[in-house]
This record gives structure tokens, sequence and C-alpha cells, in this order.
């Protein structure tokens, strides 16, 4: 299975066409248009999918360099979650992915959960997703906002201190603001709870 996986990762970049350019003897950087490929477990699975329109590979790195990629997180043949940044890079054997620059990651549901952040890592030995810098999420129903997050295979979002968290109304306005230590928002119960360590939440209404 394992040659056969091996495979289907450098496949494309054979049936792509790469123009390799030779920077030293040993190095190779790859240069790949419109990347499109599809990394599977190795009991045969789809885990994802990335599509790049520019996109290298270096050969001593092992690692790809992809210019805004849209990255599918799958679950069988569904599409979990769809994730754009300006540039990844996927390392260690394809099994580390790293998101910069203007991350967003949208749930498939009906109006769609919207997560930005900054950066996003996730190990695909690991079933968490982290999410540093700049977060917010956001519906139609409220905001959160926090500097770091953890989205898990439980479909939980952990925000981290502090966390600012907005109520919207019906005409989409904001009608209340909470600040909290933690958040968890779960996204297939719609339901947010807080906790502190001191049980302590400050709370402002707007009407």
């Amino acid at each position: 299975m394992s040659n056969i996986y091996r495979l289907i990762i450098f496949l494309p970049l054979f049936m792509l066409g790469c123009a390799p350019n030779v920077i030293d003897e040993n190095k190779i950087i790859q240069k790949i248009e419109s990347l499109d490929m599809t990394i599977f477990s190795s009991s045969g699975d789809k885990i994802y999918s990335i599509t790049s329109p520019n996109s290298s590979y270096d050969n001593i790195e092992l690692e790809f360099e992809l210019k805004k990629p849209i990255i599918n997180i799958l679950n069988g043949e569904e599409t979990k979650y769809i994730i754009s940044s300006e540039e990844s890079t996927l390392s260690d054997n394809n099994k580390l992915l790293k998101l910069k620059g203007n991350v967003k990651l949208k749930t498939l549901k009906n109006k769609g959960d919207f997560l930005y952040a900054d950066n996003f890592i996730w190990n695909i030995e690991n079933t968490n997703y982290l999410l540093e810098g700049n977060i917010r999420f956001e519906n139609q129903n409220i905001i959160l906002n926090s500097g770091k997050a953890i989205l898990g295979s439980d479909n939980i979002i952990e925000f981290f201190n502090p966390v600012k968290y907005i109520i919207k109304d019906e005409n989409n306005e904001n009608k209340y603001e909470i600040n909290s230590e933690n958040a968890y928002y779960n996204l297939t119960t719609e339901s947010v709870s807080f906790k502190a360590k001191d049980k302590r939440v400050k709370s402002i209404i707007y009407f």
C-alpha cells in the first residue's frame, strides 16, 4: 500500500509537466501549475484535497509551497470544511499542513459558519486544527473573537482567553457583548458556553 500511496502523492508532479530548476547538485525545485492533489490515509481513505494555481516542490526539504491554496477536508467522500489562504506549506510526507495569511474556513451548513485567522496548522495524525492570530468566528447569529482557537473532531471550537462574544439581533446588528476567559462553540448544536477560573463573566447588553 505504501508504494501505491507514494505514487498517488507524486503522480501530479509528472502529469502536470513540471519544469525543474536545478539549484545545486542535489536540490531541485519543481514548479507546478494548476496543482490538484488528493491525500490518502495508509488505509486508502481520502483525508483532504488541495488545489493551487501556483506551487513548487523542494526535493531536499520534501516540502510543497502553495500559493492561493484551497483545501477540502474530507469525511469519506463528503467535504467537511473548505479552507483557503494566501499561501501554504505541506511537509512531513504530506502530514503537516500550514496555512498563512487571510485564512478562511467555511462549513457547508446552510448560510455557513466562517472561521478566520492569520495562521492554520494541522498535523493529520492529530484530529485537532490549531488557529492562531486574529481569530474571528461568525455566522448569522454570533461573532466570537480571540487570539487562539482549536477546532476539534467533535465539531467544538475552543476559543482561548481573552474572548469577546457578540450576539446579533434580527436586523444583524450587535445586541449583546460578553467578555470571557474561554468560550466553546458547538457547530453541531449551534450553542456556546463559557468557562472562567474565577467563575465570573463580564457582560454588556445593548438595547
